[in-house]
């Protein structure tokens, strides 16, 4: 694979990891959560435990980049700089799955 594959596959991901807490009900889109919601609505995940799931999701897209970045040859020391840069990244790649879920109407 090389570097502009790879590259967008990061990419790829990080949009799909920053999004996918916000368009399921469900803990990484596989482990549905058993809740008891009153009568005549449906229980959906808080918002403490959406952003929980993105954190999560953040170090796995981080764990899969470097990996493919070792494949590639010699992975780069990163500082602090980088990682507070990549979760700004992350969480304005969240926006659009944070806005279809709390900011758009729902009818």
């Amino acid at each position: 694979m090389d570097v502009t594959v790879s590259s967008w596959l990061v990419i790829a991901l990080a949009i799909l990891g920053a999004n996918l807490p916000f368009f399921n009900e469900k803990l990484f889109a596989a482990v549905p959560l058993k809740k008891v919601a009153p009568e005549g609505q449906r229980w959906r995940k808080p918002l403490a435990l959406r952003l929980l799931e993105m954190v999560i999701l953040y170090f796995i897209v981080g764990a899969v980049a470097f990996a493919l970045e070792a494949r590639i040859g010699n992975g780069f020391p990163q500082t602090w700089e980088f990682y507070a840069i990549t979760g700004c990244l992350f969480l304005v790649l969240a926006f659009p799955g944070f806005v279809a879920r709390y900011l758009r109407k729902h009818r």
